[in-house]
């Protein structure tokens, strides 16, 4: 299934390489910076007939621009309402605004990683605040050495926890999904990470998996059908059309239309 995006940063709906992102002076390299709001492409969604996009806040909450960031968020989230997930600084004290403003999910990451570590507490307690099934875990990671380790505070922090099997099947009573972005391959439009890939195709288990980074074309969108055996749902950034990218838009609603 193709999860559409909406990533927003300093106000502004963009496509950027996910690795240069710095709280310090709200910088990052943009690949896209869009003339419409994220309501624009909320209603485009809409429209279309895809659900489960990904709202994300680039700016941290202790930014000049977070206000406005939340702003563009708040009005895709009200434009569409049970049709986009959000995420992006959630907490158990946040979370609930979002889901009543129209959000279907929310998506936690830092959160739960304090100091580097999973904390189960934590989990627990969001889980307690928003209920498991509107509850989206993103695992988004960095491969260190052998091993993909999942990384904080908008990409910025390796935390200590290991992203594998083991990790997904015991966070997966807590979630009703998982998110999880290539790190080394977001925003770049070289390539999936294909070891990621065939990591996540053994999951097993019920919950569904979206995957990001990397897709640059069609046939990759194939690839990962082709390995996950179609368990694996995929979003495109910098690379849809919609983005300044090559991928026509149109052609990958026509995939998830049977066209």
């Amino acid at each position: 299934m193709f999860r559409p995006c909406i990533d927003i940063h300093n106000g502004k709906v963009k496509q950027i390489i996910g690795g240069s992102l710095c709280d310090e002076g709200d910088a990052a390299l943009e690949n896209f910076v869009s003339e419409h709001s994220a309501k624009d492409y909320a209603l485009l969604y809409q429209k279309d007939g895809l659900k489960g996009g990904h709202v994300i806040l680039l700016n941290g909450a202790d930014s000049e621009f977070y206000e406005a960031t939340k702003a563009q968020a708040m009005k895709a989230l009200e434009a569409y309402p049970g049709g986009l997930q959000i995420g992006g600084g959630i907490r158990p004290g946040n979370a609930r605004a979002f889901l009543e403003a129209g959000a279907s999910h929310v998506i936690v990451t830092s959160y739960l990683f304090p100091d580097g570590e999973l904390s189960m507490d934590r989990l627990f307690e969001m889980t307690e605040a928003v209920g498991r099934e509107h509850l989206v875990i993103d695992l988004s990671c960095r491969k260190i050495g052998r091993d993909y380790r999942v990384v904080t505070d908008r990409w910025q922090h390796v935390s200590n926890t290991k992203l594998n099997l083991s990790l997904l099947n015991r966070l997966t009573p807590y979630c009703d999904e998982f998110l999880i972005h290539g790190v080394d391959v977001e925003g770049k439009k070289k390539g999936p990470d294909r070891g990621l890939i065939r990591l996540l195709s053994d999951y097993k288990k019920e919950n569904e998996i979206t995957y990001a980074g990397g897709i640059h074309r069609l046939s990759d969108v194939m690839m990962i059908r082709e390995l996950s055996d179609g368990r694996l749902g995929y979003s495109i950034g910098s690379a849809l059309s919609l983005f300044g990218g090559e991928i026509p838009y149109d052609a990958v609603v026509g995939l998830e239309n049977g066209q």
